[in-house]
Formats: C-alpha cells, structure tokens, sequence
C-alpha cells in the first residue's frame, strides 16, 4: 500500500506508540484520523501533526465505550469519509500478581484492550468495506499475548484476546481486500505499566524502580514501534513483532513452552516483574 494520500485512524494517539504511529504515517504522507481519552494530549498532538503541515482530524473518543465510539465514527464519517488503514492502539495495564488483581481492574482492561477494539472493528469495518479498495485493520496486541511475565495476567489475557479475535477476522476478510496486521511489540519504554494508580499493593517501589530502569536501558522508544507499524502496513504483513525481545520471545514460546518459562521466571527477577 503506498500511504500518500491514504486516510489513518489511530486510537490512543496522544502519546506512546499511538502518537508514534501517527508520526510514521504522516511522514509517509498519510493524513490522519486521532482519537483519545485524553483530550488535552489529544490536541496537543494534533497541534504539533497539523504545524508541521498534515491533515488532522482529531476526536475525543473513549473505546470502551459503544456510544462513544458510535459518536466518533459517525464525525469522522461526516468529516473524512471512510478510512484507508484503522489502527486499533488504544490500551491500557495494570501491574500486579493474580491474587491482587481486582476484578474491577479486569474489567476495565478487557473494556479498553478487547472490547474497545471490537467496538472499533465494528463502527469503522462497514464503511471500509464498502468504499472498496485494498484497506487495513490494525490490532496492536503484545509479546505478552504470545509470552508474557509474571504479574500481568489481566493485561496478558487481554492481548491473548486480540490476537485470537485478529486471527479470525483475518480468515473472515481473506477473499476481500480488507487484510489484518497483528502487532506484538517487545520492551518498548513507555509509560503504560508505570502508572501507581495501576499498580497492587504488594509490587514494592524498590521493585517499581528497578522496572523502569529495565525498561530506559533495555527497551527502546516507541518511535521504533511506529516506524515498523508503518513499514508492515505498506508491505501488506500479517504479523509484526517488534522491538526487543519479540522475535525471540515468539520463537522461544513456540519452541518450547517449559523453556520460555524458565527464561522468563530468570528474566523477570532480573527485570523487576519479580521481586
């Protein structure tokens, strides 16, 4: 797909690897669709994308929410008309062992994470598949739905999800022109499993540094995630791992399950996602 010209929709965009993403299109010529929970960093966004001369329409919007995003379609499609390529990003974690997950914690993951992308899929695929032409839905998941580390079983359940959910629409859409690209980024430093609020009692704040440290030393900036967002969806790509530690944490989880469990029980006390 050559984006010049082409219409993008990213959720979360406002910071992290939506933002990112949103960069990698716009640089490609691509102009832009943005949506996010936060409206300030919404704007600011959409301030830095429009001075620097691409197209921007950006749009309040909680993916949790059916009505919300109902709203959202029906304005982008009155603003926009229909969308080339729709980039399901928006996400949210929660940092904690099992037993001190709350269920309300659950809830709001797989609110954001699954259903946000199925109240997406559902607002924009109609009107993708009857302006016709090649077109892309895009479903940010996670290494952590392939191998994920101890104290993350809400958010790891919840990219399980979405590469289960990818896959079958993917053989749905596959006599279309519509295709899915399933992104699994690695060790990317952004904010998402640093936030307190989001985080159990029992993950100690000398756990918490240590963490955020693994993460600035060994994870690379999101930037890394959008510029191969953008490389995959223009060569049409099913999956992309991206970022360290993905490739292998793939290979290694479909090579051996008992060892890709002892590397990461090592790993994560290296880390911080063990004490």
């Amino acid at each position: 797909m050559n984006l010049r010209g082409k219409r993008v929709l990213v959720t979360g965009a406002a910071s992290g690897i939506g933002y990112e993403c949103a960069l990698a299109f716009a640089k490609r010529g691509a102009s832009l669709v943005l949506s996010d929970i936060d409206a300030a960093g919404l704007e600011k966004a959409r301030q830095e994308l429009a001075a620097a001369g691409t197209p921007c329409f950006a749009h309040v919007c909680n993916v949790a929410n059916e009505a919300s995003v109902a709203a959202f379609a029906a304005a982008v499609s009155e603003s926009v008309g229909a969308v080339d390529v729709l980039v399901n990003n928006a996400g949210v974690a929660f940092l904690g062992a099992f037993e001190e997950t709350p269920i309300a914690e659950w809830r709001r993951i797989l609110d954001v994470n699954v259903l946000g992308i199925v109240h997406c899929i559902n607002a924009f695929l109609p009107s993708m598949r009857k302006a016709g032409g090649p077109r892309k839905i895009v479903n940010v998941a996670s290494l952590a739905g392939v191998a994920p580390a101890p104290n993350m079983s809400a958010y790891a359940a919840s990219k399980h999800a979405v590469i289960g959910l990818s896959e079958v629409l993917a053989l749905e859409l596959y006599d279309t022109e519509l295709s899915v690209l399933v992104v699994c980024p690695g060790i990317i430093n952004t904010n998402i499993v640093f936030v307190p609020a989001c985080t159990a009692p029992g993950i100690s704040e000398a756990q918490m540094r240590k963490l955020r440290k693994y993460y600035e030393v060994s994870g690379c900036h999101p930037r890394v995630v959008g510029e191969d967002v953008a490389r995959a969806v223009e060569a049409d790509a099913a999956y992309l791992f991206t970022g360290p530690m993905a490739k292998a944490g793939a290979v290694l989880a479909r090579l051996s399950r008992g060892l890709a469990r002892r590397f990461t029980i090592s790993g994560s006390r290296k880390s911080g996602y063990l004490p």
